[in-house]
C-alpha cells in the first residue's frame, strides 16, 4: 500500500466509545424533507447488521493474516465497526419510539448477513474460498462507505437546511471513521486473495445488491413513516431532485466512484482525506466527549 505523500502515516486506528441523545431528534431530522431524510435513513437499517457481519468475518480473517501491520489495522477495523453498529442500532431503537416501526426491513436484512452470507460451517480449501469471497465483498461495500464518507464530511448543504446537529454527527463521526479505516478491508482482500476478477465479481454483485436494498428500503419507510402514512411514494428516482440540492449523494457521484474502483490501480486512499476525517473527530461533539 502506497500512502500519498498528503496522508498522515503510521496512523493507529481506534474505536471511540460515543454517545449520543436522540431524545430532541425529530423523525424528519431535515426540516421539510422527508424523502432526503428517509433516502439517508436507509443507511441506518443497513448497519446493524451489515457492520456486525463484517465484524465476524473478519475476526474469522485474522489467523490468515501474515503482515503485522496489517493485523493491528484489521483488529482496529473490528473495534471501529462494532461501535457503529451499536450506534445506529440505538437510532432505529428510536425511530421506533416516534412511531416508525422498522423491524420488519430489519429482519430482512438480518437475513441476508446472517442466513444468506452467514458462516456455513465450511472446512478446508472451501471454508477458504468463502472467506475469502466475503472479504471481497466487503471491501467493494467498504468502497462505497468511504465514498459516502466523505460526501457527508463536505455536505454542507444539509447544514444550510438546518439538518439536525446530531444525527450530522453521527453520521460526520462515522462517516470520518469510515474515511481513516477506507483502505483496511480492500488491503486484507489484496494480502488473502488479490484476484482482479473475483474484485469485479464482488463489485457487481455488491452493486446489484446495495440498489435494490436502498430501493426496497426507502419504499419501506415512506410507506411506515407515521407522518407521512404513504402520501409520497418512496423510490430511487428521488436521488435527483435531492441530490441536485446536495441533500444526498448525487447518482453521478457514485458512478464515478465505481469506474474508479474497477481501475487495476485503484487505491482507496485516493477516495477522500484522512487529515479531513481526522480534522473533524478532532471536533466531533461526540467524539471529544468519548475522549474525555
Amino acid at each position: 500500500m502506497t500512502i500519498p505523500s498528503t496522508e498522515p502515516g503510521n496512523l493507529v486506528l481506534q474505536a471511540r466509545d460515543v454517545r449520543f441523545d436522540w431524545s430532541e431528534v425529530p423523525l424528519h431530522w431535515i426540516p421539510g424533507d422527508p424523502v432526503a431524510t428517509h433516502l439517508i435513513n436507509v443507511l441506518h437499517l443497513l448497519l446493524p447488521a451489515g457492520e456486525e457481519w463484517f465484524v465476524r468475518v473478519f475476526k474469522e480473517a485474522v489467523p490468515h493474516i501474515r503482515d503485522d501491520r496489517l493485523r493491528e489495522d484489521v483488529l482496529g477495523f473490528i473495534g471501529q465497526e462494532a461501535v457503529h453498529a451499536s450506534s445506529h442500532d440505538q437510532v432505529l431503537d428510536h425511530f421506533l419510539g416516534q412511531g416508525l416501526d422498522v423491524r420488519p426491513f430489519v429482519r430482512q436484512v438480518e437475513f441476508l448477513f446472517e442466513g444468506l452470507l452467514g458462516d456455513r460451517n465450511l472446512t478446508g480449501t472451501r471454508g477458504q474460498a468463502w472467506l475469502y469471497e466475503r472479504i471481497s465483498l466487503i471491501a467493494a461495500i467498504e468502497h462505497f462507505t468511504g465514498v459516502l464518507g466523505d460526501w457527508i464530511l463536505n455536505a454542507t448543504a444539509l447544514d444550510e437546511a438546518g439538518a439536525h446537529p446530531m444525527m450530522l454527527d453521527l453520521l460526520r463521526w462515522h462517516g470520518a471513521e469510515e474515511v481513516e479505516h477506507r483502505h483496511v478491508a480492500h488491503d486484507l482482500f489484496m494480502h488473502l486473495d488479490g484476484s482482479y476478477p473475483a474484485r469485479l465479481r464482488a463489485m457487481a454483485e455488491t452493486i446489484t445488491a446495495l440498489t435494490a436494498l436502498w430501493r426496497r428500503g426507502h419504499r419501506f419507510l415512506m410507506a411506515a413513516d407515521p407522518i407521512v402514512q404513504g402520501r409520497i411514494r418512496g423510490g430511487l428516482h428521488h436521488v435527483r431532485r435531492t441530490g441536485a440540492a446536495g441533500l444526498t449523494p448525487g447518482g453521478r457521484m457514485v458512478a464515478a466512484s465505481v469506474g474508479r474502483y474497477l481501475r487495476r490501480s485503484y487505491s482507496p486512499l485516493n477516495e477522500g482525506s484522512t487529515s479531513q476525517a481526522l480534522a473533524y473527530l478532532a471536533s466531533s461533539p461526540a467524539a471529544r466527549a468519548a475522549q474525555r
